[in-house]
């Protein structure tokens, strides 16, 4: 597709229009693109489907059209999967865009980057994990940078319900590119973390645009009940179309879905709606695995999904008609984000919370203990992991390592949830970064001169693939390098050919852990307040606030969570189970 070529203005409506096909904005979008396009840091707060990508997306636009040196917006995301579709969707309108992400070698790095510098480009996507890299850092300092868009902002926030240390490095981001405006840009948050987030970006004032978290055509019920499993196929069977089944653990997920896909396991639903069309999903599947399930699901192949949290960034499937939670969720704000993603589309859709009073009750309490262990512990876990990785006092900083809990815990005598508790402690206080399900690409390098690869005797499939290698990647006879060719079984089986016979090094791809070391290993650790107590309260506090939305049937639902997220003037909604509760009970005779 050309690109389209435009007058030296444009208006913020004829882009959208142009570029977009979009004859006028959703609510919120122009008050914030005119923010935008003032140069003032704003935070957004939009509801999960409220078009977030196009506040930044159209400002950039049109400020690139006005002003070619500053015509790039960087935008800070943390989901790869993510990125690749927006910069997708980005060139088929024919809009120039690049990412720049984890497990892309540096030649394909410094390619985007010199895209981005050298030709019409108006989108750098990266992870915030790359805002580490002192050579991406300096290569920034010469874009032609206009705006930052940082996306699920909340994750800066220490306070908010999915902090990720790795967005703190957007503060010397913005030091080093002074005068460009910030957009922020969330699905959730507190009035607390709200705050937090203007803090940490260093906001030259404070500026919060937010739609209602109102949603009219969602129908919030809590159903008690003893038999999880059975309430889940009843409620199944009776709302049709596209279902999402949240649970908290990678293994109920799986006997979740192969429960469903049992024929009929109720009898009394015979007849009724299809609950055998289902799958799973978790962060320990491979890439290609997650991504060929999610794809089956939003064309509609799949009906039902049944996922831990792993399952929600980037879902763009308007027509879903059930979220049901099978577990309590850890706090109203993720609760809040996957219950939304029903019902996009603004025809009527449900979301269910299963609840089982002893039985939740005493898992939340549990969870409280195992997501904040005694100090000791976690001192313990730092010391062990450094023994288990070999890492010498005083010795570490900067090396990256493949930790496999499992293996860590059964060495070392650790229990498994505790010790992911510790580690992410320990990366909150400073000491390493550890990253939870890490997936490394598959590497490549060829040991063997190209001038005596016929003395190897090659098979055709072998000549092809080296030959294909060599012409893909420079570096390839130097270093590993990350490829992609070996994402199929047949490629895979190749590669692992030519390693056996000593032509090629090659390291497969896995799914697991990493931890980086940010400082040298310390013969003593020390968790401040703020990073332990502080946060072990509020987490609890978070743990209440979930269960009494659970428990209690005197407020309306909706209420409830509007309340929860600063709107104190919010009306019953009418259709609620404790609303129709409490209508059915005025309507009964006196």
């Amino acid at each position: 597709m050309q690109r389209k070529i435009f007058l030296k203005t444009m208006t913020a409506r004829e882009a959208l229009k142009t570029y977009f096909g979009y004859d006028d904005f959703r609510p919120l979008q122009a008050e914030i693109i005119e923010y935008v396009l003032s140069g003032k840091d704003t935070l957004a707060l939009m509801p999960t489907g409220g078009g977030k990508s196009i506040c930044f997306q159209v400002p950039t636009l049109v400020k690139g059209h006005e002003n070619p040196e500053k015509r790039l917006c960087l935008v800070i995301t943390p989901l790869i999967a993510l990125m690749r579709d927006q910069v997708a969707n980005l060139q088929a309108r024919g809009i120039h865009a690049a990412a720049v992400y984890t497990g892309m070698n540096w030649d394909k790095q410094r390619v985007a980057l010199d895209n981005c510098l050298y030709g019409p480009y108006h989108f750098l996507y990266c992870s915030p994990e790359r805002l580490e890299s002192e050579e991406f850092k300096k290569r920034l300092a010469d874009l032609p940078i206009g705006l930052i868009a940082v996306d699920e902002a909340h994750c800066i926030s220490q306070w908010g319900y999915d902090f990720r240390p790795s967005y703190l490095h957007i503060a010397a981001i913005r030091e080093q590119l002074p005068g460009v405006p910030v957009l922020a840009l969330t699905a959730t948050a507190t009035p607390e973390t709200i705050d937090d987030i203007q803090a940490k970006l260093g906001f030259a004032s404070k500026n919060v645009l937010r739609k209602s978290f109102h949603r009219e055509n969602l129908i919030y019920v809590v159903r008690r009940t003893e038999k999880k499993e059975e309430q889940v196929a009843h409620i199944l069977s009776r709302v049709p179309g596209s279902a999402i089944v949240y649970v908290r653990n990678r293994k109920r997920a799986q006997e979740l879905a192969q429960w469903l896909k049992k024929p009929n396991p109720d009898p009394s639903l015979k007849g009724r709606e299809d609950i055998t069309s289902v799958d799973y999903y978790h962060a320990g599947l491979t890439t290609k695995d997650r991504n060929e399930r999610q794809q089956a699901w939003t064309e509609g192949k799949t009906r039902i999904i049944v996922a831990t949290n792993a399952f929600g960034m980037g879902i763009d499937k308007p027509d879903v008609r059930l979220v049901i939670h099978y577990d309590l969720p850890s706090h109203l704000e993720s609760y809040y984000q996957e219950a939304g993603r029903a019902g996009r589309d603004g025809q009527t859709a449900y979301a269910v919370l299963l609840y089982n009073e002893a039985e939740d009750q005493a898992k939340l309490k549990k969870r409280a203990v195992d997501t904040y262990p005694p100090k000791e512990f976690v001192e313990s876990v730092y010391h062990k992991t450094m023994d288990f990785l070999q890492i010498g006092a005083g010795s570490g900083l900067g090396h990256r390592f493949m930790l496999h809990i499992d293996q860590l815990c059964q060495v070392m005598h650790l229990p498994v949830i505790q010790t992911y508790s510790a580690l992410h402690i320990l990366t909150h206080a400073g000491y390493i970064d550890f990253e939870e399900e890490h997936e490394t690409q598959p590497r490549v390098q060829i040991k063997v001169p190209r001038h005596q690869l016929g003395e190897y005797n090659l098979s055709r499939e072998q000549a092809e693939l080296l030959d294909l290698l060599m012409r893909s990647y420079t570096g390839i006879y130097t270093d590993l390098q990350y490829v992609r060719e070996a994402d199929d079984k047949k490629t895979h089986e190749i590669l692992v050919s030519l390693a056996q016979r000593g032509i090629i090094t090659y390291i497969p791809r896995s799914v697991g852990c990493s931890l980086t070391m940010t400082m040298e290993r310390q013969t003593d650790i020390y968790l401040s307040p703020a990073i332990f107590e502080e946060r072990q309260e509020r987490f609890i506090s978070k743990l209440r606030a979930m269960l009494e939305y659970a428990d209690q049937t005197q407020f309306c639902r909706e209420q409830v969570l509007l309340s929860y997220f600063g709107e104190k003037n919010a009306v019953p909604c009418g259709h609620c189970d404790v609303c129709r509760e409490l209508e059915r009970i005025i309507q009964q005779p006196m």
